[in-house]
């Protein structure tokens, strides 16, 4: 199919009544700016490794292209991964970089999305009060209003840090719009991330039902987009919870369903950790 569109468009470029060629090239950009959505996926599906390589292979493509706008895009998904891999000093290197090119670039919307993620990772990590990075999204987040993806991200921050300051209503009601945004857009890897921070934050308020029901959704779009490791992540929560509730065959067979994805996923670290929680039983 891709051969047939690269013949198409050079059929097309070769009539007489094409339009006059711009001379822009734009291979570099387009390679990363498609790559991109790639790595991200494979980042949610837990190749870590894999999604770090390719965001390495288009932050050069961007750097070579000087595309600023993209420079920043592909540092803040790199720093990300780097995050998830538990090299931090990296990952707060990745966004500060972004926030200088976002600053030298003069985009509000860029240099505000920049200092969100480095929000989330000041939260994450404990760098930072839930408080303090609560008020560091509002205040950002005014200038976060054309790319939509960017929007529910601001939210499921707000969400994080509502649920560290223990007000699980609000915290429910922002990963509630994040989910909106990425249900409507059809971002579904985001949306089961939505559901299963839902679920946890219900579990926090003592609605451990209300928690089986998030799981479930998102176990249903996990299962539909063949993401193992959130597949994986949901089972062992529900686990979590089955356990509180007093259901202990229940707690076990999700356990157990956990265990045998991260056996094919040949996740050792989690493997003993889901055979430490059914000790632990």
């Amino acid at each position: 199919m891709k051969k047939l569109l690269i013949i198409l468009i050079l059929i097309f470029a070769s009539c007489s009544t094409a339009p006059k060629s711009t001379g822009d090239i734009f291979f570099l950009r387009a390679q990363a700016e498609e790559g991109m959505e790639t790595a991200n996926r494979e980042a949610a599906k837990g190749n870590f490794e894999l999604a770090l390589s390719l965001l390495t292979s288009f932050k050069r493509n961007a750097i070579l292209a000087d595309d600023p706008s993209l420079i920043i895009r592909v540092s803040l998904s790199r720093g990300n991964v780097l995050f998830l891999l538990n090299r931090l000093d990296e990952a707060f290197a990745e966004w500060d970089y972004a926030i200088a090119e976002a600053q030298r670039l003069g985009n509000a919307e860029l240099l505000s999305v920049s200092r969100v993620y480095r929000a989330r990772g000041n939260l994450v990590s404990g760098r930072a009060q839930a408080q303090s990075v609560l008020d560091d999204v509002n205040r950002e987040s005014a200038n976060i209003r054309a790319n939509r993806i960017y929007i529910a991200f601001s939210w499921q921050v707000r969400g994080l840090a509502l649920r560290s300051l223990a007000l699980y209503r609000e915290a429910e009601h922002a990963m509630l719009q994040s989910l909106a945004i990425h249900e409507r857009d059809m971002h579904l890897e985001n949306a089961s991330y939505d559901w299963y921070t839902i679920a946890s934050i219900r579990s926090l308020a003592g609605d451990l039902q209300g928690s089986l029901r998030a799981l479930e959704q998102s176990i249903a779009i996990d299962r539909r987009i063949e993401n193992s490791w959130g597949l994986a992540a949901n089972y062992r929560a529900m686990g979590d919870v089955y356990r509180k509730t007093g259901q202990n065959p229940e707690a076990l067979f999700a356990y157990e369903r956990a265990r045998s994805i991260y056996i094919a996923l040949g996740n050792d670290h989690e493997i003993s950790e889901i055979n430490r929680r059914i000790l632990n039983q």
